[in-house]
């Protein structure tokens, strides 16, 4: 959820129009720029691009460095100018909450698995699956919460909107669904391998992941036994 916030606030600073202007204009430059480069560039007063720019600074649209636009050194050079330039931090929010870039990652390392030891691609693309559910699920502390419950909480985290319901997680949203759309078979498997190693990792006795397609649904469901 603080990440969530993190990328709207972030999101949302481009929705006034000096600070739009100002930010397009930086994000344009080969170099990083001034302030006044980036005020007469944006067509605007020295003391507005001042406080936008610092404004996208804060929220995490722009880098800042120093360094003395002559180029001279020493005594007489002057000050080192506050230079901007755009972040390396990425941006994006998806209502509800995707994530492609993950399962780029999965399919991208089966590709690579596959090449390189002379398996199927679907067997690889089930291990690289297995792999980040392992990965998650070890980072998923369980405590004295109900098991379905614990599962329920390290699943939220990555996107699949889970619901306890009598005795069952339903997965109310499925991270990757325009894949699944297209590719349903090859996504499901995926979502099935990633969530079945989580469950193994994090250690919940007797819950066990299935498939179970239904209509507004991830495929997968959790049960306890």
């Amino acid at each position: 959820m603080d990440d969530f916030a993190t990328q709207v606030t972030g999101i949302g600073a481009l929705a006034e129009p000096a600070r739009r202007a100002l930010y397009l204009y930086v994000v344009a430059q080969d170099d990083p720029v001034s302030r006044d480069q980036a005020a007469t560039g944006a067509g605007l007063p020295r003391h507005m691009a001042k406080f936008h720019l610092d404004r996208l600074v804060t929220d995490g649209l722009l880098d800042t460095e120093f360094r003395r636009l002559s180029g001279r050194r020493g005594p007489g050079a002057g000050r080192p100018a506050k230079l901007y330039r755009r972040s390396s931090r990425q941006v994006e929010v998806s209502l509800p909450e995707r994530h492609y870039d993950l399962a780029g990652r999965i399919l991208a390392r089966a590709v690579e698995d596959a090449a390189r030891d002379g398996v199927p691609v679907l067997e690889a693309m089930q291990r690289a699956a297995a792999e980040v559910g392992r990965r998650i699920g070890a980072g998923a502390p369980v405590g004295e919460r109900a098991p379905l419950e614990s599962v329920a909480d390290a699943l939220a985290c990555h996107g699949y909107e889970p619901r306890v319901r009598a005795g069952r997680v339903l997965l109310a949203n499925c991270p990757f669904h325009a894949l699944a759309a297209e590719h349903a078979e090859l996504v499901c498997g995926m979502n099935l391998h990633l969530i079945t190693a989580l469950v193994a990792e994090a250690g919940p006795a007797g819950v066990r992941a299935e498939l179970a397609p239904s209509a507004g649904h991830c495929c997968v469901v959790l049960t306890c036994e």
